[in-house]
């Protein structure tokens, strides 16, 4: 494929978001949008009240009281003794503690970061009984590291945060976001078992053709990647910016400070599968170990560990201003 990547589905059912208004998706399931639009968040946050008795709020967005009045409106006369969080992005996490304060709730998320504080955290495979349903929660790190899914597991329903956004893809931002990973969670979705029947998200309307979404994704992000193969190998050498024209033309330019970070990612990637490496500031390239892994001029290597022993989470943000290099097993 020589052109841009094919679009993702919409994959769409039920009503549209409307931020304020609650819509019941199933029995014991309704969303809230939170007044938050924008580019990064599409009509904006998706708040999913789970339970019928207790309840269990999923992703309560941003610190907002407009929202968390809307939330508490919703639940009623119903406790909400939960407050579970996808992941500790802005648009999604800071209106936890100040809503489990006003209900006396219990924080769960997969660890504490960016002034997000878990009263109890949660990992692959931690289970919450919130009648009619249990909520599981699967661990999809890629756009964030900390990411997690909420699986209602009776109807296979899965509220996804930011991992799976309908009708668009998601951001990742290095150093914690990772491409590998973020396909890897991708492909995990897919080998659950019963299969998905429905992916409500962070952003957009429910997706009830789950299967096929994520595999557009997939699809989607493999065909950009390849893109920015051919684009590396035509060039030799190349910085984010001057690759970002040709490998997102399908994209407004003043999308552009987003997309970067997404190259980013790409690029890293095909570093770490010894397509692409670092080159240092003279521009010379970087070497290749015996196993393929880049090797960074530096002494970093593609996992972004340096040699000031920085890891992924410490890798600098200056790499992504730095030259990259075509190797021989760049083309595609």
């Amino acid at each position: 494929m020589s052109g841009p990547p094919a679009p993702v589905p919409p994959g769409a059912t039920g009503p549209a978001p409307v931020p304020g208004r609650p819509d019941q998706l199933l029995p014991g399931l309704v969303r809230l949008t939170a007044p938050n639009p924008g580019m990064m968040t599409g009509p904006g946050t998706n708040t999913y009240l789970v339970g019928t008795a207790d309840l269990a709020v999923v992703d309560p967005g941003p610190d907002d009281d407009g929202h968390r009045a809307a939330i508490l409106a919703a639940a009623g006369s119903r406790p909400v003794r939960w407050v579970l969080v996808t992941h500790t992005h802005p648009d999604h996490a800071p209106g936890a503690a100040p809503l489990a304060r006003a209900c006396g709730a219990e924080i769960v998320g997969f660890d504490a970061r960016d002034g997000f504080v878990p009263d109890r955290t949660a990992g692959e495979g931690w289970t919450l009984a919130v009648p009619p349903y249990r909520v599981r929660a699967v661990h999809t790190p890629g756009h964030a590291s900390n990411h997690l899914c909420w699986l209602l597991e009776e109807p296979r329903l899965l509220l996804s945060g930011d991992h799976v956004m309908q009708g668009s893809t998601v951001v990742i931002r290095p150093p914690d976001g990772d491409m590998s990973a973020y396909l890897d969670s991708l492909r995990q979705l897919r080998r659950l078992d019963p299969p998905l029947a429905a992916i409500a998200p962070g952003h957009g309307r429910l997706i009830d053709q789950p299967a096929a979404v994520v595999d557009a994704i997939v699809t989607h992000r493999l065909q950009r990647q390849e893109m920015v193969a051919r684009a590396l190998a035509a060039a030799g050498h190349a910085t984010v910016d001057q690759l970002l024209p040709v490998v997102y033309v399908d994209v407004d330019a003043d999308r552009y400070p987003v997309a970067r970070n997404s190259l980013w990612a790409h690029l890293r990637k095909l570093a770490a599968d010894g397509r692409a490496v670092l080159a240092d500031d003279a521009g010379r390239a970087a070497l290749a170990d015996d196993a393929g892994r880049a090797v960074l001029a530096d002494g970093a290597g593609a996992d972004g560990t340096g040699a000031d022993g920085a890891g992924a989470d410490g890798a600098g943000a200056d790499e992504i201003d730095r030259t990259w290099s075509a190797t021989p097993a760049t083309a595609p």
